[in-house]
Formats: structure tokens, C-alpha cells, sequence
């Protein structure tokens, strides 16, 4: 058997995500076992690549029948991997992302790989969560030998990016706090500076600038993580640098996953509501949909990626949400919607 090491890093991710979007999507089918299941979607690009969208979302009942009541109103854990021709344009907007990237005049073959999910649960309690990790990789052009043997060319630049956030629409402190101590146990094996590098990054990335507010309450966000220096670590801060150490910290992450948010999820999913609440989440959902359009590079990379799969990138999107013209809800500071605004505009540290 050949070490880890021997075994291409674009292939050890591909099946580390495909564990982990079995795992997810199990975890969350056992905390409901009356519900539907998740739809498997598999798919392949004409451009090269596949993918498996696991998407739930329940049917629309006939006029009359009242929808099946369910934990989750709408998920998706996906996993993409793709690769193909990478053009000069597309090269140059990430090179202002990706420092590691070389000034590249010509098209050059690239490889990416990675799990992206979204959990829409139907109580106004229970908090939407987001994820997603993934690994980048550019190459020069095989030559005939490397393509006669189905190999790709040499790596040029390689990165690993990810995290994922918590948007409540009513805050619980021991929620927040379960969710970034998970959190930080996983990254702290990996450095002392990790996590509140991490978690100030995520701060700043989920910012919905027309608003002047947080997306959520945050977690970890992280990109272009490679051997270069990184210009969010001082140079003697502790983190993983290496390929193994980055992919060491990139499984820990991943499989923090259902720890942190599942038992949230059980503790909330059968909370009394009512409208009034319902009401609110739906708004609280409205700015989901603001920030994912607006300011999502992901979402935008995607769009702008040739033979991109649409459904599969807008599948963050809730199946429902809110937009009212000046709506009160928030407004005042001793509501629990203002407690939650006074978060989402003043982040706080949670452990």
C-alpha cells in the first residue's frame, strides 16, 4: 500500500470529502427519520469533473393537504470535483485572493475539490449553519508522457480554504458559545494562533456592508492556506504550513462539524414558536440571501466558472424568506431580536 504521502492530495481530498458528506447527511437523517430523505443528485461536468448533491427539501403537498412537518425546511451538502482550463482572466481576479498564484498570460489546467453545505431548519429557534472546505490546485500542462499515463503536470500553486458560520435568529449564549468552543478543541492541536486568527477572519468575511451587520455569529474563515508566508500570520505565529499539517487541520475542521451543530440542532428543533417569531426568521433569512448574492466569493466564483451547475451553487439559498420595507423587528434594544442585532453589529469572543 503507498504512503499518504505517495497518494496525490487531490485524490486523498476527493475521498476525505465524500466520507465527510456521508457522515453530515447520515448525522442529519437520523435526527429525523420520518422525514424524506436526502435527494442524491449525482452529476458530471461536460468540462470535466462530477459531483454529488445531497439536497433536502419537502414536496409541496396538493391544495388542501397541509406540508409534513419536518426538523429541517431546506439542506444541501454538497461535493464538487472538477477540473479543466483555467483562463487568463479568471487567473488574474484571483490573484488578487491568492498570493501564491504566479503571474500566469496563458490558459493552464486547474483541479478543485470540495464540500460546501447549508442547514435551513424550519424552527425560528434552531440556527442555519453554513460550511464548506476545499482545496485548489493549478498545474502546467502535462506532457505526453504525463498524459499517456493519465497524470496531471507539475503544481504550480496549490491552497486549501473553508470554515463555517452560525446565523441564529434567536440567541442562545450556550449555543454560541457550544459552537465556537467545538470550534477552537479542533483548532487548537494545529496552533495557538489558529482559531482567533480564524475566527476575526470569519468576523469580517460575513459582514453585510449595506447593513452594517454580521451575517451570523460567526466561526472560522480561511483561504489561500498554503506554504507560503500568509499575510493574516506573523511569521513566528504557530499553524500548520506544511501540505500534511494544512490537511491535518482542514480534516479536524470537517469532522468538528457534527459536533458542534447537531446537538444545537436537537436542543432547538422542537421549541414552542409562533408567528411573531416565524416572522423574524424569515427576515433574518432575507439578509442570508443579501449577503450570498452580494458578497459571496464563492457564489461568485461560481457563476462566473464555465459549465457551472446553478442549481448547486443557489442551493444556500432558503426555500423561503422575508423582506419588509423598514420593519420594526429589531429596532428595539430589550427585544430578543435587538439582543440579536446588538451581536451581529458588535461580534463577540464566545470562549
Amino acid at each position: 500500500m503507498a504512503a499518504q504521502s505517495d497518494v496525490p492530495m487531490r485524490q486523498r481530498v476527493e475521498e476525505y470529502i465524500s466520507k465527510l458528506q456521508d457522515d453530515i447527511v447520515s448525522a442529519l437523517e437520523k435526527l429525523d427519520p420520518n422525514a424524506p430523505a436526502f435527494k442524491r443528485d449525482s452529476w458530471l461536468r461536460a468540462q470535466g469533473g462530477r459531483g454529488l448533491s445531497c439536497v433536502f427539501a419537502v414536496p409541496v403537498p396538493p391544495p388542501g393537504v397541509a406540508p409534513q412537518e419536518t426538523v429541517l425546511e431546506k439542506a444541501g451538502v454538497n461535493i464538487s470535483v472538477v477540473h479543466g482550463m483555467l483562463p487568463p482572466p479568471a487567473i488574474k481576479q484571483m490573484r488578487a485572493d491568492h498570493s501564491s498564484i504566479p503571474d500566469i498570460q496563458s490558459s493552464v489546467p486547474f483541479f478543485a475539490a470540495g464540500i460546501s453545505l447549508v442547514i435551513h431548519p424550519r424552527n425560528p429557534h434552531a440556527p442555519t449553519v453554513h460550511a464548506n472546505y476545499r482545496y485548489f490546485e493549478i498545474t502546467e500542462t502535462p506532457t505526453e508522457e504525463e498524459q499517456a499515463a493519465g497524470k496531471p503536470g507539475k503544481v504550480i500553486a496549490w491552497w486549501f480554504g473553508g470554515g463555517g458560520d452560525l446565523t441564529p435568529s434567536y440567541l442562545y449564549e450556550e449555543d454560541a458559545v457550544h459552537f465556537h468552543r467545538t470550534i477552537k478543541d479542533a483548532c487548537d492541536p494545529h496552533g495557538a494562533a489558529v482559531y482567533p486568527t480564524f475566527k476575526k477572519w470569519c468576523d469580517e468575511y460575513f459582514y453585510i456592508q449595506h447593513r452594517g451587520e454580521s451575517r451570523g455569529i460567526g466561526g472560522i474563515f480561511f483561504d489561500d492556506l498554503c506554504a507560503d508566508p500568509h499575510r493574516r500570520f506573523a511569521p513566528d505565529d504557530a499553524r500548520p504550513k506544511t501540505a500534511e499539517e494544512i490537511f491535518a487541520f482542514v480534516r479536524a475542521a470537517g469532522d468538528a462539524f457534527v459536533p458542534s451543530y447537531v446537538p444545537i440542532l436537537e436542543r432547538r428543533m422542537r421549541t414552542p414558536s409562533n408567528e411573531h417569531e416565524r416572522r423574524w426568521q424569515l427576515l433574518r433569512r432575507g439578509r442570508y440571501v443579501e449577503f450570498n448574492l452580494v458578497y459571496d466569493r464563492g457564489t461568485k466564483f461560481g457563476l462566473m466558472t464555465p459549465g457551472a451547475r446553478i442549481e448547486s451553487i443557489l442551493m444556500s439559498l432558503p426555500e423561503t424568506a422575508r423582506w419588509e420595507y423598514m420593519s420594526e423587528l429589531g429596532t428595539d434594544p430589550e427585544s430578543r431580536e435587538g439582543k440579536l442585532i446588538e451581536v451581529l453589529k458588535n461580534p463577540r469572543e464566545w470562549v
